[in-house]
């Protein structure tokens, strides 16, 4: 295709399809405003301070909407106070299980597994509301800022905590219950790809007070990790296992002695 042509097809497109959308950078500028305004204010903020700040981001977001959802942003904010009390808790959940962690106020400004679960939240109370272009924008803004990947529709319940995180994949349809803590590198993910199940439980259910450890991949719609149990670091599981379990691979030292290995070790760097 010529540049010629191309261009054509792009002034045509402009003239014709409807492809208005949330701004990007409006989008992420807000996700990072709401945090500050949640977070990272002074001790003892005066009240009108507040109800500015309040007024200016219930704007922000109003404006980020279509024209059909304006009346969203009211009903977010009204579900704002107890999204609130769910991310302290998350908080709380961190620094509790975290030796590293000395302050509330650490992991609040500084834990990219908190601000990832703050996105969460917030992008899945948009989603819950059928806003669900503007939840992916949100979702995708932290994971670009942390390598944390979370689909705004999976069900996290309350004092989750994120150790490190990066690489964190959590896939759409999954559902985590209570006080679960989760390390860098685990992924939680379909065992189904085609685009026929896209409406079918495709990710694993995650009991209460589940730990799951570095590396973990976590497969299928069907796979219930129960309650209490322990995943360890690089276990592949694509089968339920009952409450209580621990799940681990069982690790195995060989000394190098002068015989020749029976097989060649390869190295690809």
């Amino acid at each position: 295709m010529s540049r010629h042509a191309l261009i054509a097809k792009l002034e045509a497109a402009g003239r014709g399809a409807h492809r208005s959308g949330p701004d990007k950078e409006q989008a992420r500028a807000f996700v990072e405003e709401l945090f500050s305004y949640l977070f990272s204010y002074e001790q003892d903020p005066a009240r009108s301070a507040l109800e500015s700040g309040y007024d200016v981001l219930l704007h922000d977001l109003d404006a980020l909407l279509p024209l059909q959802h304006r009346r969203e942003a009211g009903r977010f904010f009204d579900a704002l106070p107890y999204l609130y009390d769910a991310l302290l808790d998350d908080a709380a959940a961190i620094l509790n299980s975290d030796p590293a962690a000395r302050s509330l106020e650490e992991v609040l400004t500084s834990y990219p597994g908190f601000f990832a679960t703050y996105v969460h939240r917030i992008a899945h109370q948009v989603w819950k509301q059928e806003c669900h272009l503007l939840a992916r924008i949100f979702a995708e803004h932290a994971h670009g800022r942390t390598g944390i990947d979370i689909h705004p529709a999976a069900l996290i319940g309350s004092a989750f905590a994120i150790d490190h995180g990066t690489g964190i994949v959590i896939g759409e349809t999954t559902v985590i219950g209570n006080r679960v803590k989760i390390y860098q590198g685990v992924t939680l993910g379909a065992l189904q790809v085609s685009k026929e199940a896209a409406r079918a439980k495709r990710h694993p259910t995650i009991g209460d007070d589940v730990v799951i450890y570095a590396g973990a991949t976590i497969l299928g719609g069907d796979t219930l990790v129960g309650d209490g149990s322990i995943i360890g670091g690089n276990v592949w599981l694509t089968y339920s296992v009952p409450p209580n379990s621990v799940v681990y691979h069982k690790s195995e030292v060989h000394i190098k002695s002068q015989d020749p290995f029976p097989e060649p070790i390869n190295f690809i760097i």
